[in-house]
Parts: structure tokens; C-alpha cells; sequence
């Protein structure tokens, strides 16, 4: 019965329950548990979103979008009950516009980092990259929810390089926002010179902020604007190697206050061997030659003088690194700055870079300022030690965030999925690290799965919120019902 509704809806060939397919959307690889929903459907536009969302309503049917490929890591996508029907988005996969004038692509949720990035250099422009995306994560999706990007200084605010959206929110209605905002067509706007570059409106809201990290559970959205930049025409990269953490915060933090425009991060050498090399072997080669901490700064040239930014950039950072008692390097061992750099233009390569060293991965991350970070790491020692567990498997990526004002804080418990007990120990450890980290400060914006209830249980007024939130723009909680603050009735 719900097969034939929505073949009605989208076509017969754009909906299946094939055992095979529903099994793969039933799980990821997180520690979310699995539920097998009832058939997937693949809209091919706005109108059939819409659609879609409103049968829902009438039936009653939980709906969970999906405009990624797997792997999946985060039990967002996954059904919190059975009988749920997934919106698979990746039909929708249109690079609408891109408008090189203002260096704004407007994009649909199957859209790729690879697709786009090759459509993008054609017109001398480039997107905003998080660090090695998989090739398979939609831009939309990464943007949306707040993956952050390399470039902290180009970083103004948290839903950056995000810009105007078109939202099908649970009700079923559809809103564009910001500059986007009707009356007019998009193909009418682009006549009178509009290039939904503002994002803020219509009147005194931002709607976007609605949907921004929501996963999915306030609507649908169906298309955005996004911020480019200009394409490198010339770059040096540099590798800052140290001992200690606390010299290359004091860096980061001198180069985010003058809003240093290239990319700004620092990985331990775990993480830094995992992306430059394949397999475990070669990553444990590579790791034990390398120093614990690794800050990567890129200079980045274009415009009218390339070369004259890209000197006072790198005479600015030799600088102020010598203030530290650094030496940026553009090569450490057999590590290349410029090999990494060519990293951070492209989404990973096969297999992705955090299933290379043990097959499987559970990420834990949050917000903090900078300066936290190295309480964050000792504390996640003490953690790890009382669990029982060893922090030689961890990888630890800290990316400093709205011009350095905050900074992402992640580590990557690497581990061997075959293995029920690795499994289980993992999904412990990171638990209880997750409880201490929130307790002391850690801010949890993003809260997948296990983390939601250390999310919100100092914060009860800010889920009170949120449910009244919900309950106007989805109230029949069709939309990815049980994530978040939103229970399962």
C-alpha cells in the first residue's frame, strides 16, 4: 500500500523496499541500533518533496531524508522505529547556477564536493571544504549541518558558507529564505541582478537557523546558496611541527585575530598519517616518524598579485611563529606541506581517510575556544585510562572556527568493528568521555545519537524551546521523529 501511494507520487521505478537497499539504510557506523524502514523513495524535485511530505501527514508516516551516500557515521539517517520512509535526495543532484560575479553556486542536496569542485574551477572558483570530505557527503548536508570548514579567517558565522535556502518544512509548506525570498522565480531574481547571496529574512527571522544542524527533523530542504572563493592560482603550505600543544594554540590564535586567509588546523600525527597514507601499516610507519602535534597553514594567492599576498602572508607567519618558538617547515621527514595541501581541495580518496587505519571509527566532538583544548586531550587521557583503554588509537583534529572566536574540538576513536568487544569497549569509553567532556564545558552543538540526553540535561529550557519550535513547523513529528530533543511519543 505505501509503495503504490508514493510510486503515484514519483514514479514506480523511484520507489523500492528491496531487502538489500532497506538493510542498508536500517544501519550505519555508529552505535545508533538498527530498524529496518519500510520502503526508500527517490524525489526528483521540490514539487515531489512536497508531496511527499504532505502524504506523510495524512498517513502518519515518519519520513528520514537522506542526501549523502554511505558510509554513514552518525546515526542521523538511521530510523529511531520501524516502518519509517526514507527520502533518498540524491536524485536531485543539479548544480542550478553558479554566479562567478559573486562567487555563489546554488546547488541541490546531491550535490558532491567532487561534482561541485569540478564545476567550480571551470569558472576560476573553488567551494569551502571541511578536511577530506568522503566523496560520497553532500555539500548541502555538510553545510547544513555545520561541518567546519579549513578557512577560519573567510569564517563569519556558525552556518557559513550556508547562504539562502529553500525549506519543505513538515507541514508541508515550502518557504525560501533570505535574499530568496518570493514573491518572484529564482529565474526572475536573476534578471533584476538578485544572486541569493543575503541570508538573512524574510523580515526580522533568519528560517535557515531553523533547519541549520537540525538533522532534518524541522524539514526538508531542497536546494541552497553557498559562498565560493576564488581559485588559488598560487599557494605555499607549511608544516609547524611540536611536542607540545599550547605554542600552536598561541599561533592559531595570532593568525585567526588578524584573519589570516588560508586554511588553519592542527591534527596529532595519528590523524596526519591517516589521511596521507592507505593502509594501517603505512600509518603506523608514517606516525612514528612524525612529531604528536602538527599545525598546517596554507598561503593562499590570487587576485591581482598573487605573488606579493602569498610573500607577505608567508613573511607574516615566519614571523609570528618565531614569537612561539615555531619553525614552519614545508617538510617534515618524508611528509610534504604541499602534499597535504592538495588534500584539502578534493574529498578524500578510497577507501575514506578515517576508515584506513582500523576499519572503523566513532567521532566525538564539540565546541570549544582554543585555548580549552589542551585541558580537553588530558582529560580525555584520564578518561581512557579509567575505562580500561589506551589513547594510542585516537586521533585528534582541532579546527578553529568564526575567525578563531571557537574551535571544533574532535577526536577519532579509531577501532576493528569485526569485534562485538571493540566495538562495545569504544562505544563506552566515548560515551563516558562525551559525559566528562560536557561537564567541563564542552558545547555540544552538534548532539548525534548518545550525546543528545548530555546535550540538553543542563538545559532543559533550551529543549523546551526546540519542541515548541517543532511543534509548529512539524506537528505531527513526521520529520526523523526521536532525534535530537524530539522523543518518540
Amino acid at each position: 500500500m505505501v509503495e503504490r501511494e508514493l510510486a503515484g507520487l514519483v514514479g514506480r521505478e523511484n520507489v523500492t523496499s528491496d531487502a538489500a537497499v532497506l538493510k542498508e539504510y536500517s544501519q550505519d557506523n555508529s552505535f545508533a541500533p538498527a530498524h529496518t524502514p519500510s520502503c526508500v523513495v527517490r524525489p526528483a524535485n521540490t514539487e515531489e518533496v512536497q508531496a511527499i511530505v504532505k502524504w506523510a501527514n495524512e498517513k502518519g508516516v515518519p519520513l528520514i531524508a537522506v542526501s549523502s551516500g554511505p558510509p554513514h557515521f552518525r546515526g542521523d539517517t538511521v530510523p529511531q522505529g520501524e516502518g519509517a520512509v526514507i527520502v533518498d535526495l540524491r536524485r536531485m543532484d543539479r548544480i542550478i547556477r553558479i554566479n562567478a560575479a559573486n562567487r555563489v553556486a546554488l546547488i541541490e542536496p546531491g550535490v558532491t564536493f567532487g561534482q561541485l569542485q569540478e564545476a567550480l574551477a571551470r569558472e576560476g572558483l573553488s567551494a569551502y571544504l571541511p578536511l577530506a570530505p568522503r566523496s560520497s557527503k553532500s555539500v548541502l548536508t555538510s553545510y547544513l549541518e555545520r561541518e567546519p570548514i579549513t578557512m577560519p579567517g573567510v569564517h563569519f558565522d556558525s552556518t557559513d558558507p550556508m547562504l539562502c535556502t529553500e525549506i519543505v518544512f513538515g507541514t508541508g509548506d515550502r518557504m525560501r529564505t533570505g535574499e530568496a525570498a518570493g514573491p518572484d522565480p529564482l529565474e526572475k531574481q536573476w534578471e533584476i541582478g538578485k544572486a541569493q547571496i543575503s541570508p538573512f529574512g524574510p523580515t526580522q527571522m533568519d528560517p535557515q537557523r531553523l533547519v541549520s544542524g537540525a538533522q532534518g527533523t524541522i524539514g526538508i530542504v531542497s536546494w541552497i546558496s553557498l559562498k565560493c572563493r576564488f581559485l588559488s592560482v598560487l599557494a605555499k603550505a607549511f608544516l609547524i611541527p611540536s611536542d607540545r600543544l599550547e605554542p600552536l594554540i598561541e599561533l592559531s590564535y595570532k593568525l585567526t585575530r588578524i584573519r589570516f586567509t588560508g586554511s588553519i588546523f592542527i591534527l596529532n600525527n595519528l590523524n596526519l598519517a591517516a589521511l596521507l597514507r592507505q593502509s594501517s601499516q603505512e600509518i603506523d610507519a608514517l606516525r612514528t616518524q612524525l612529531p604528536p602535534w602538527v599545525l598546517f597553514v596554507s598561503c593562499e594567492g590570487y587576485g591581482p598579485l598573487p605573488e606579493e599576498k602569498v610573500e607577505y602572508l608567508e613573511a607574516d607567519l615566519k614571523e609570528l611563529a618565531a614569537a612561539q618558538g615555531l619553525q614552519p617547515e614545508i617538510r617534515i621527514g618524508e611528509v610534504q606541506a604541499s602534499e597535504m595541501a592538495s588534500l584539502l581541495v578534493r574529498p578524500s580518496s578510497e577507501p575514506y581517510w578515517k576508515q584506513r587505519y582500523r576499519g572503523g571509527v566513532a567521532e566525538l566532538f564539540f565546541l570549544t575556544t582554543q585555548g580549552r583544548t589542551p585541558d580537553f586531550t588530558r582529560l580525555l587521557e584520564e578518561v581512557v585510562r579509567r575505562e580500561g583503554g589506551t589513547t594510542e588509537g585516537i586521533g585528534v583534529y582541532i579546527q578553529p572556527v568564526v575567525q578563531g572566536t571557537s574551535c571544533h574540538c574532535e577526536f577519532d576513536f579509531y577501532y576493528d568493528p569485526s569485534g562485538g568487544e571493540a566495538r562495545d569497549k569504544t562505544r563506552r569509553i566515548v560515551q563516558a568521555a562525551a559525559s566528562e567532556m560536557e561537564a567541563s564545558g564542552a558545547f555540544f552543538s552538534r548532539p548525534y545519537g548518545e550525546w543528545s540526553g548530555i546535550a540538553y540535561r543542563q538545559s532543559q529550557d533550551t529543549a523546551g524551546m526546540q519542541q515548541k519550535v517543532k511543534a509548529i513547523f512539524d506537528p505531527n513529528s513526521i520529520l526523523n521523529p526521536g532525534k535530537l530533543c524530539f522523543g518518540l511519543e
